[in-house]
């Protein structure tokens, strides 16, 4: 049986994120315990707001230095994505630092900001993480904030610049939508990191 956890940051809807996975056959629990979590097989990193309040709610629970050890697969999620880089420049803020680079705000060149809405991945990478996807397909996003393409990059979405969607460095991921909102794509990645190997 599967151990699979939710980190409680705090500033996320876990509730969505837990049935997601209860739809596919899995009960995750959510938890702010670093002992606890840190023994899990699997961890989601969800956040939402902003990277100021995320990495403090992670500081504040000592969750921080336990994320930086553990080393089974963790998916970060729409802000628990990019608070696995190493800054934010909203806020300036130091984050994790499980991925190389910088999150940067978006430009409104395409449409408004935050980018809210379906989207498209171009997958730019084979990994276990997409396989199944189909090219260009569709997933829901609600930011404000992305890093831009780099060797980590296994999927890219374009609005007002072209910014990694999915990523990926050893046994860290991270979706910069939201796969618990986003239909059978959404779903497929998520039981794709169910069945990733240990």
């Amino acid at each position: 049986m599967m151990d699979m956890m939710i980190v409680d940051t705090g500033c996320a809807n876990l509730a969505s994120v837990r049935f997601a996975f209860e739809r596919l056959g899995v009960s995750a629990k959510i938890s702010a315990d670093p002992d606890a979590l840190q023994q899990a097989d699997r961890l989601v990193l969800p956040g939402v707001g902003t990277a100021q309040a995320g990495m403090a709610a992670l500081i504040a629970r000592g969750l921080d230095d336990m994320l930086l050890s553990y080393q089974r697969p963790l998916l970060g999620i729409c802000l628990g994505m990019q608070l696995l880089y190493t800054r934010s420049r909203e806020g300036d803020t130091n984050c994790l630092g499980r991925l190389e680079g910088e999150v940067e705000p978006l430009p409104d060149s395409d449409g408004p900001v935050p980018h809210m809405g379906w989207n498209t991945l171009s997958l730019v990478a084979d990994d276990p993480l997409l396989a199944g996807l189909e090219q260009n397909s569709y997933v829901y996003f609600v930011h404000s904030y992305a890093a831009r393409p780099d060797e980590n990059a296994l999927a890219i979405t374009r609005y007002g610049m072209a910014f990694s969607a999915v990523v990926r460095r050893d046994n860290v991921y991270g979706c910069q939508f939201h796969p618990e909102r986003s239909g059978k794509a959404g779903a497929r990645i998520l039981q794709n990191f169910l069945e990733i190997s240990l």
